[in-house]
């Protein structure tokens, strides 16, 4: 039997290399075959950091028996659904719509031209729980194809056709019906109202950090809003979510408290994570230091984290691994899930004098009943410890940590959470004035550039051991790509980042775009029954909610306003889903708001920084980053600086000094040199003679930016004492 996945570029995929089961990687190759020998699919999808994935390996894909069975009566496919997102979409609506719900691992059983007939989960090797196993499972799908065919191949077709998008060439795109588009003031006012007072975050049990709605609370300065953000991410630092020993979030709670996570490291989570951090930050007043001092810590943390466990250097750039494991083997060499992370009381004591161990186990929540079965414990911040004594601490559990079996990492570099990884670390760079990070983000935008072939036609969405891997990129890389190459083009004044982030939202328009202005997530001509088009967030924002994003920054930064035209008729497509649920697209909902409060003359604005010394960290670029509404387009260059839509032309440095230049809606305010007078250009509302003409909803979001905005000026009126920059 062949191993077709031993030189897979999915790690995922070369840990099953060995399984007895004849595994094909997901191509048209398989799907020939099952056609040829008139075999169902079984098509089983996962991911390197998935626990029950490695738990149903062990129990049955290792199986003889059960493999001797699978390979005679069906043709096998094993999919990364990080490397093959469209066909983990596809196949996700399919069980969730057979089932009520889904997960990973994903079991679907499809016909030879990839209809699925049956669909579930984790299936164990014997029947429990309600469970059937999953040799019972192959045996009676084996049975159904024998005996049953075409009552089999007529419910694969029922099912595909229900499934199948709409056509939008054809008109019916998933546009909303009505015109006008949800009011942004009403659905983050539903956020509010839907918020977990006590715990922080939305819902209960699993709890997910859901950065993007917290973004999106971020937008307008309510200080409602804001409160919200802050608690909830106050409790998210304190919580067993957040890793405080190594840095970095695991990729969801368990619980409403945010003590026990899902101990897998996610990229995405931890990119996202790091932006969110960067928001609240900026909008935190500077007396609340503990809340500034505890975030700011946790984003060096991210970072930290990345640096550390995360980097690949390869002769492109630098790239970012996809994820860690949520097991570790433990002293038995046995597979221990979350154990990397856990402590007990007794640990504390070997490590720590009496009078340490006492303090280490009062900030981290340490008991002898534990948070876990066996009574070890996440570490939990409690209180506001002495934070040098603190991070004195950390240190010392962290070398003894790092004594302990290492959870297994993915190396392959996905593009689209590398993407959205450079977006946060400009960002973060500017706030916390590190201009290291800005470098690191410039290799992670150099490996995707060549390594990748972004800068072709054709692109990849993962690289693996300094090789591009074959699955195509998707719609989120080339959004992903585009936005960070955006964003770091405008930190650092480079004409050709913003010409590589052009070239990418081009692409991505005729490679993915309809005729109505809506955007599938994969390439045309795939062997699915359905092409991808997901408008609500999945773990990361939506493809189509990313690439809205990266064409209003690229417009901004270009002056070219097709760009926000294209990003305008994109955007419809996300409505639907947030009426029936804010929480459906986070940035969806943050660029309405910062849309329907641009209508009215607020909220974001171009920002010019002309400094003769081009110095992407100065004062008053900094000062610009951190004090800008959500939604800006902020550019640090010197006089005369090339291309950026002429946002250079005739613009000096007044006597010699570091000046910025607001522009909002065709309307430009005076320069200024100052810092601490830089808040009243940038939130200041521009009235204008067609303003009666505007939605009722425009300008509730305005008042709301327009209350924030004079509120923050009473917060600092004077010049900040040692050199400390204003917050928004």
């Amino acid at each position: 039997m062949a191993n077709r996945l031993a030189a897979a570029s999915s790690p995922y995929l070369r840990q099953h290399g060995d399984n007895p089961i004849d595994w094909w990687p997901w191509g048209p190759q398989p799907l020939e075959q099952a056609r040829v020998r008139q075999l169902p699919l079984l098509i089983s999808i996962g991911y390197s950091a998935c626990h029950w994935c490695h738990v149903m390996a062990a129990e049955s894909f290792s199986d003889p028996g059960i493999a001797a069975f699978v390979n005679e009566h069906f043709v096998a496919i094993k999919v990364d659904r990080e490397e093959n997102p469209d066909v983990d979409q596809v196949f996700m609506a399919a069980t969730q719509a057979l089932n009520g719900q889904g997960g990973w691992p994903m079991t679907v059983f499809c016909t030879p031209d990839a209809q699925p007939f049956f669909a579930g989960t984790y299936f164990p090797p014997t029947a429990r729980d309600g469970l059937p196993s999953f040799g019972q499972v192959c045996q009676a799908m084996a049975q159904a194809w024998q005996e049953r065919r075409d009552e089999v191949l007529e419910t694969g077709a029922r099912i595909a056709t229900a499934l199948s998008t709409p056509t939008p060439e054809a008109g019916q795109a998933t546009h909303d019906d009505e015109d006008e588009a949800p009011d942004a003031g009403i659905l983050l006012g539903q956020l509010v109202g839907g918020v977990d007072h006590e715990n922080g975050g939305f819902g209960t049990g699993p709890k997910f950090p859901q950065a993007p709605v917290l973004d999106a609370l971020l937008v307008t300065g309510d200080p409602h809003q804001v409160e919200v953000v802050q608690g909830t991410v106050d409790h998210i630092l304190r919580g067993g979510i957040h890793d405080l020993v190594g840095g970095g979030f695991h990729r969801y709670a368990v619980d409403a408290a945010w003590q026990v996570p899902h101990f897998e490291k996610m990229l995405y989570d931890n990119a996202l994570m790091l932006g969110t951090l960067t928001r609240t930050w900026r909008r935190t007043e500077l007396d609340n230091t503990d809340l500034r001092d505890h975030i700011e810590m946790a984003a060096r943390g991210i970072v930290r984290w990345l640096d550390e466990q995360m980097r690949i250097d390869t002769e492109a750039g630098c790239g970012f691994a996809a994820s860690l494991d949520a097991d570790s083997l433990d002293e038995h060499g046995e597979h221990d899930e979350g154990g990397y992370y856990l402590w007990t009381p007794g640990q504390m004591d070997e490590l720590f004098d009496r009078r340490d161990s006492l303090f280490a186990q009062a900030c981290f929540h340490l008991t002898p009943k534990g948070t876990m079965p066996d009574h070890r414990s996440t570490l939990r911040l409690h209180g506001d410890p002495d934070m040098p004594r603190l991070a004195r601490i950390l240190d010392t559990i962290r070398d003894a940590r790092n004594g302990r079996p290492a959870p297994h990492r993915d190396d392959k570099i996905v593009a689209a959470w590398n993407g959205l990884l450079v977006d946060s670390l400009v960002q973060a760079s500017m706030v916390f004035g590190e201009p290291d990070w800005l470098s690191c983000a410039r290799g992670i935008v150099d490996l995707l550039w060549t390594l990748h072939g972004f800068s072709g036609e054709q692109a990849a969405r993962t690289s693996l051991d300094g090789h591009a891997g074959t699955a195509p990129a998707m719609l989120d890389d080339w959004a992903g790509f585009a936005l960070g190459c955006a964003r770091l083009a405008g930190a650092t004044g480079d004409q050709e980042l913003l010409e590589r982030a052009r070239h990418a939202v081009e692409t991505a328009c005729r490679q993915f775009g309809a005729e109505d202005g809506t955007f599938f997530d994969a390439p045309a001509g795939g062997p699915l029954y359905t092409r991808a088009a997901e408008r609500t967030d999945e773990g990361t924002p939506s493809a189509t909610s990313i690439m809205v994003t990266a064409l209003e920054l690229v417009a901004l930064l270009s002056g070219e306003r097709q760009w926000s035209q294209r990003a305008r008729a994109a955007s419809r497509s996300l409505w639907p889903g947030l009426r029936m649920s804010p929480l459906a697209s986070g940035w969806g909902l943050a660029d309405l708001a910062v849309e329907q409060a641009a209508q009215a003359g607020m909220g974001r604005a171009q920002v010019v920084v002309v400094d003769e010394s081009a110095e992407t960290h100065g004062l008053l670029a900094r000062a610009a980053w951190r004090l800008a509404p959500e939604g800006s387009a902020i550019v640090v260059g010197r006089p005369g600086t090339p291309g950026f839509g002429g946002l250079f032309a005739e613009r000096e440095a007044i006597g010699g000094r570091p000046t910025v230049y607001v522009c909002r809606n065709q309307t430009c305010f005076e320069p200024i040199t100052d810092y601490t007078a830089l808040r009243d250009p940038l939130w200041r509302r521009v009235v204008q003679a067609t303003l009666s003409g505007h939605s009722v909803r425009g300008r509730r979001i305005a008042d709301l930016v327009a209350a924030r905005a004079k509120a923050a000026a009473t917060l600092n009126p004077n010049r900040p004492a040692s050199g400390e920059l204003p917050s928004a």
